[in-house]
């Protein structure tokens, strides 16, 4: 492997970035929205993951564009693709069980990795209405994986979220609103759920059985006490493994020479 960039070498949005990369398994199916996301997905395309299957949301399936697009329905998405169409069949494949991994954002999440990109407060009268649901709830429902990426902030990380836009690994029953499992409420549909979320202080994955998030690693410059500060549940913090792998001068130079030289998504450290 490429040796590890130095502290001085990259920025927040690199470090993200080959986070998310290398959450990827070669000959996995993997459902891309438009930003951070596609650069990582394209990375790894190009690094350990040179088998993936890249499916962008607007309905390009298997596409290897030789460029990073500006979004999911850059026609440049189309390059290499097995097929191209809409949104219709991109969800439907993902409806099928044939995505393996998804990444995704949102505004709030609980520490059971329930996501909220509805609203901030009451869903009638809310302080804040956010861009919605979009394509969120449906990856997350139907991928055997989800990761998320997020800026960490304590308003952020909560005991609660205010709306449940996509479901975590325990989610209310209705209309009697008791918590149970996501495996229990899903059924024979379950397939998976939330793997990882990816933030801006560290990494963090679910426990497999009582679905609680719990600290990974911790980037660069931060420390176990901080990111716990961070939220407002009481976060797992006793199988922190160490710290963020930072990139590797050759990942940086995939994302700045080849991947996003215009830097379109992830600026290059000045």
């Amino acid at each position: 492997m490429s040796a590890y960039a130095s502290a001085d070498e990259y920025n927040l949005a690199d470090l993200l970035c080959c986070a998310a990369s290398r959450e990827v398994k070669d000959n996995e199916t993997v459902f891309a929205g438009t930003g951070l996301p596609m650069v990582a997905i394209m990375l790894a395309q190009k690094t350990h993951a040179p088998k993936l299957k890249l499916i962008f949301e607007a309905g390009t399936l298997d596409g290897r564009p030789p460029e990073l697009p500006t979004s999911v329905g850059d026609a440049r998405c189309e390059t290499g693709a097995s097929r191209s169409s809409g949104l219709f069949d991109a969800f439907s494949i993902a409806q099928r069980g044939y995505v393996d991994l998804g990444y995704l954002g949102g505004a709030e999440i609980d520490r059971f990795g329930n996501v909220n990109t509805t609203c901030i407060g009451d869903y009638l009268n809310p302080e804040l209405r956010l861009t919605g649901s979009g394509g969120n709830p449906d990856v997350n429902s139907f991928a055997k994986r989800t990761v998320f990426i997020m800026v960490h902030e304590k308003r952020r990380f909560v005991e609660n979220v205010s709306y449940i836009t996509s479901p975590g690994w325990r989610v209310k029953k209705w209309p009697e609103g008791s918590w149970i499992p996501r495996r229990e409420l899903y059924g024979s549909a379950y397939r998976g759920g939330p793997s990882a979320v990816i933030s801006t202080a560290g990494v963090f994955r679910f426990d497999e059985g009582d679905g609680h998030m719990y600290l990974d690693t911790c980037h660069p410059g931060k420390t176990v006490g901080e990111i716990k500060d961070l939220c407002q549940f009481d976060l797992d913090v006793s199988r922190v493994s160490g710290e963020t792998a930072p990139p590797t001068r050759e990942e940086l130079r995939l994302i700045h020479e080849v991947l996003d030289p215009d830097e379109i998504f992830i600026p290059k450290k000045k």
